[in-house]
């Protein structure tokens, strides 16, 4: 169910926070974090932050908050160390299956092992107003729901039992563009571990991921433009961590919207 007329409420932005914040607690008591996994854990607590504020849309430019400045910035600067392809590889090679299971629990990155499939990990940490029960994939999985779609602005109510892919994860560097920039080189795990980062997914509205399906920025940016900022900074600091390559009109595109550091 979607509903266009709702307004994103402040106390879920702080329940949201507070989630995260226990997230990091636990990964840090484990102690075996290699310092790869740190970067992304922290960059994922962050972008958290930034798609719950994200979602009801940014207003003007002077309107963004100071820490989306710092980061895109920081964006800004890492998409300059980034090789550039003149255009997109034209590989015929991907195959899904190459980045294991979809939504493993079984991985190396945050959330990972923690009894629950990557799906509903996402969906409990984007979703508000959550009622949560067990399923074959998770002890406390995501039955219920809602959200605004960071992607479209529309306000979407999840029911696991009606419509479920109202609300779908979408990675926002896509797992095929991945593959062309350099993924294809990868060993398993690596894969894994990037199909499965909270850093690069999020939840959005089922139309809005179908429209995107494995388009780069040049060719495909959300369309709330509210969003482009945070969405510029998650591609730009995930291909970097993972060492991908962007092609040319993606870059003028990231480097367009990063100007909200500015």
């Amino acid at each position: 169910m979607v509903l266009r007329d709702a307004t994103f409420r402040s106390p879920t932005l702080r329940r949201l926070r507070m989630r995260v914040r226990w997230i990091a607690w636990k990964s840090s008591a484990s102690g075996s974090w290699s310092a790869r996994q740190w970067s992304l854990l922290v960059f994922a607590v962050v972008t958290a932050i930034v798609v719950a504020v994200g979602s009801g849309g940014f207003g003007p430019q002077s309107d963004i908050d100071s820490r989306v400045r710092t980061l895109a910035r920081e964006a800004l600067a890492r998409l300059a160390s980034i090789p550039v392809h003149a255009q997109r590889p034209d590989r015929d090679d991907y195959d899904r299956s190459a980045f294991g299971a979809a939504w493993t629990d079984a991985v190396a990155v945050a959330g990972g092992g923690n009894g629950c499939d990557t799906r509903n990990d996402i969906l409990a940490r984007d979703l508000q107003d959550i009622r949560a029960g067990p399923v074959s994939s998770c002890p406390r999985a995501v039955l219920a729901g809602e959200f605004r779609s960071p992607y479209s602005g529309e306000f979407v109510v999840f029911r696991r039992d009606r419509n479920a892919s109202s609300v779908q994860i979408d990675h926002i560097v896509p797992l095929a563009y991945a593959w062309d920039m350099g993924a294809w080189s990868w060993e398993l795990g690596r894969r894994l571990s990037f199909a499965n980062d909270p850093a690069n997914l999020v939840a959005v509205d089922g139309p809005s991921n179908q429209d995107k399906s494995d388009s780069e920025p040049g060719r495909w940016m959300p369309p709330v433009r509210g969003f482009w900022c945070q969405y510029a900074i998650q591609f730009v600091m995930v291909s970097a961590t993972y060492g991908l390559t962007v092609d040319a009109e993606s870059r003028e595109v990231l480097t367009d919207a990063l100007r909200c550091g500015q």
